[in-house]
């Protein structure tokens, strides 16, 4: 693939490609047509249109305020449009097009209508806005999480620091982790990841950046899970601190414990903390037997970090060392220190552990009492496999927190479908990484609205008289059929070099559609190559039987085919398919770390039968 930089060789409507440096190809750049839906559509609805009313089938007629009110009420399903939205809509596309002003233009040509439904600000395939409910408890909401947030890149060597954190927040993450350790002498508090090379950022840096970020993108409440390390003394400066900079933003319950969390909508612009309780943070501090029943997550840590087993011995040794070490003078500093912890303590909101026992013990629920849990995506695998009700049962009331197997050193990520299908509400991730995994958490956290909370779906919260739940293993009917239709795609001559993705001739695209849900619903498909044109159309439409729709995503990819190299990327979305907006929408599509490109997307339609 040519990587060249981007020159001037578009001359009177056609491209030039050197070919070996002696001679030019010439290829005439086509503007883009309105397709036969398109044409169709407005030839029904427009005055002077086949079905406007006064004329023959033409191209001619136009759509007023009236007509295209009747457009996105029958063929968008968007009855909430009323006549005064319709005339603005057309206002804001006459004035892109025309920079003129309705008194000079009153409806939209096929040229504009057209325009109008590639406008992906003003038809996008979504809804834009909050518009679930959020008065439920916490335990309710799928929640936007973050893992191990202060990362600039791998969990090994890369450089901790806030701008990861204020990316999460600017691009809606709702939940922030933290690992803290003591500095070097034992008198601040650092963030990194421990046992590794990673450079330590301030915690107060990171604190400082949440208040100042947290609510830039979305105003419901933002957790931050603390990975605590630290002594009782160092704690109580945690408390201190957060009280300091946070202030009122800073939510803590009044009782020790919640019988039921609030609801995001109670929480609007407040800053909540889970973590250990300290008690359960001393009774962590000897390694030894811990280590054997919880695998070798580090004795103050809900995660494993990495090491190996001499590690651990020598911490063990060290352990004991100390103690034996220890004057009396020293003991008693530490007890005097317990009165500091009720300060820390009773800021923890979400109180988190990690199984001490088996997890199906841990996952009893109890009555008057919620909490958060955390596995690791191994455990949530075994456990999903022998006990899945279980799971279902214990996040209709409780939180779920999965997090990354220890060895995605890359920073990598795993598939946080069957995460979702059991009711786990915050399928912690890499925001910092890359790759497909990720494209679904952007896409499942694009629904309501792009506020980092998201309904779960009904079916896993109810129970039957029998106390029964949804179980994930249970063969189900197809509940309805998405109806995919590909148009065309735009944009990407304005946005790349003419050679980026071929050397010598304009790109060969094609479009793969995937529905990524429950094992049943998965599904692949594909359009042909449309060869040497920077408006490719492809007309195509796919059938995908849903038996979860709810659950299911819409995963979109771009690619331009290459005979002789691997294909190259031209563009990727991810869509909740419960989201999606029957008709035909422009769809944005984002290049490989997530960003929207700045003028490439796809016209299709979405039918629901």
């Amino acid at each position: 693939m040519g990587k060249e930089k981007k020159t001037e060789s578009y001359d009177n409507g056609s491209y030039n490609y050197k070919m070996f440096k002696c001679f030019n190809r010439k290829f005439k750049i086509n503007e883009v047509q309105p397709t036969d839906d398109v044409r169709d559509a407005f030839c029904q609805f427009s005055v002077g249109g086949s079905g406007g009313g006064d004329g023959d089938s033409s191209d001619d007629g136009v759509m007023g305020a009236e007509q295209l009110c009747s457009f996105l009420d029958d063929n968008q399903v968007n009855s909430a449009t009323t006549v005064a939205e319709a005339q603005r809509l057309i206002d804001e596309v006459i004035r892109r097009r025309h920079h003129v002003t309705r008194f000079t233009r009153h409806g939209l040509d096929l040229d504009d209508f057209f325009n109008f439904l590639f406008y992906d600000d003003l038809n996008p395939p979504i809804t834009p806005h909050v518009h679930q409910d959020m008065s439920a408890p916490l335990s309710h909401y799928f929640i936007y999480t973050g893992h191990n947030s202060y990362l600039t890149g791998n969990q090994l060597s890369s450089d901790c620091s806030e701008v990861p954190v204020i990316k999460a927040l600017q691009r809606g993450v709702r939940v922030i982790e933290l690992d803290l350790w003591p500095n070097s002498t034992g008198t601040d508090i650092n963030v990194l990841h421990g046992r590794t090379l990673t450079t330590p950022v301030p915690l107060i840096t990171c604190l400082k950046s949440i208040r100042d970020h947290a609510f830039s993108s979305s105003p419901y409440p933002v957790i931050i899970t603390l990975e605590d390390h630290l002594t009782a003394d160092l704690q109580a400066k945690v408390a201190e601190m957060a009280t300091q900079i946070f202030g009122q933003m800073l939510y803590y319950p009044e009782s020790e414990s919640l019988e039921e969390f609030p609801s995001p909508a109670s929480l609007l612009h407040r800053i909540i903390i889970s973590t250990k309780p300290p008690k359960e943070y001393l009774e962590s501090r000897n390694p030894i037997g811990k280590q054997k029943e919880n695998g070798n997550a580090s004795p103050s840590s809900e995660e494993e970090t990495p090491g190996t087993e001499e590690i651990q011995t020598l911490e063990s040794i060290l352990f004991y060392q100390d103690c034996d070490n220890k004057s009396d003078s020293d003991q008693e500093e530490e007890e005097a220190s317990e009165d500091q912890k009720p300060a820390y303590k009773r800021l923890i909101t979400i109180h988190a552990g990690k199984p001490k026992g088996t997890v199906k013990e841990e996952m009893k629920v109890v009555v008057d009492k919620v909490r958060r849990l955390s596995l690791s995506e191994q455990e949530l695998d075994r456990t999903c496999s022998s006990n899945s009700q279980d799971v279902v049962r214990f996040t209709q009331k409780n939180l779920l927190r999965i997090y990354p197997k220890g060895t995605r050193f890359n920073s990598s990520n795993y598939k946080p479908l069957i995460g979702w299908t059991h009711g786990a509400q915050m399928i912690a991730f890499n925001m910092q990484g890359y790759g497909r995994s990720l494209w679904l958490m952007h896409g499942m956290f694009r629904a309501n609205g792009g506020c980092g909370y998201v309904k779960k779906p009904n079916f896993l919260m109810k129970k039957g008289f029998h106390d029964e739940v949804f179980d994930p293993k249970k063969k189900l009917h197809v509940k309805e059929t998405l109806k995919v239709k590909v148009y065309m795609g735009d944009g990407w001559r304005l946005d790349f070099s003419h050679t980026h993705f071929d050397t010598y001739s304009p790109p060969d695209f094609y479009t793969k559609v995937f529905i990524v849900g429950v094992p049943a619903d998965n599904a692949k498909r594909k359009t042909r190559v449309i060869e040497d044109n920077w408006y490719p159309i492809w007309d195509e439409e796919f059938s995908f039987p849903l038996t979860v729709p709810e659950l299911a995503l819409l995963r979109i990819e771009v690619r331009e085919y290459d005979m002789s190299d691997k294909d190259d990327f031209g563009g990727q979305t991810c869509l909740p398919v419960s989201e999606l907006r029957p008709g035909i929408r422009s769809v944005p599509l984002y290049d490989k770390k997530g960003e929207k490109m700045k003028s490439v997307r796809l016209l299709m339609r979405f039918i629901f039968e």
